[in-house]
């Protein structure tokens, strides 16, 4: 005969495994139920990394050129200009004998005005680099033909121009234009630019 004590603790036994069993599978069914949330992500971000900038949507400007620089930064004005060769351009005061040479270099390229003289206050004279220049009218003197006369008073109303030869002599270069142009000396080509300034474009009276 079984003994009683012994069933019993068989049976009870029994139960206690019967009710692990149930449990487990419900805390495994719970647990497989749960939802799955994402993990944070403060939490999973590396502590190192850097914080995003948002990007610079500024629109960038073209750069300007460079500003040059040296002579080419400031170009000079152009203009009339005092050429080199004449800048030592000078007006200077006629003796009596540079009027004689000039009046006899006249003479010998018109010989018929034999007497004549250049007209007082008229006669220009000056030097440009060593080159001497002269500029001078003529009246009759005594002595003079009527033919000479006539022929003067065409010829002498005329501002006449004159050069300096390396020799010393004088040479003629050329006569007023008739109408007289409106800058006298001025427009005459012959006699540099700066010296007819300084002549005050040989003014006629």
């Amino acid at each position: 005969m079984l003994d009683l004590r012994g069933v019993s603790v068989m049976a009870m036994l029994g139960g206690i495994l019967l009710l692990t069993g149930c449990e487990e599978p419900a805390a495994s069914h719970a647990d497989s139920g749960a939802p799955s949330w994402p993990p944070s992500a403060t939490s999973s971000a590396p502590a190192d990394l850097p914080s995003a900038v948002p990007a610079d949507t500024t629109p960038k400007l073209p750069r300007a050129a460079a500003s040059p620089t040296g002579a080419a930064a400031s170009p000079r004005p152009t203009g009339t200009v005092t050429s080199a060769p004449h800048s030592g351009c000078q007006n200077l005061t006629a003796t009596s004998a540079v009027k004689a040479a000039v009046t006899a270099e006249y003479q010998r390229s018109f010989p018929r005005f034999a007497h004549i003289r250049p007209v007082p206050q008229q006669f220009f004279y000056g030097q440009c680099g060593g080159v001497r220049y002269a500029a001078t009218r003529f009246e009759s003197t005594s002595g003079a033909t009527h033919e000479q006369l006539v022929g003067m008073q065409d010829e002498g109303s005329a501002t006449k121009y004159f050069r300096g030869t390396a020799a010393g002599m004088w040479s003629y270069l050329a006569t007023d234009s008739f109408p007289r142009a409106p800058h006298g000396c001025g427009d005459v080509p012959q006699i540099p630019e700066p010296l007819a300034a300084a002549w005050g474009n040989c003014p006629v009276g």
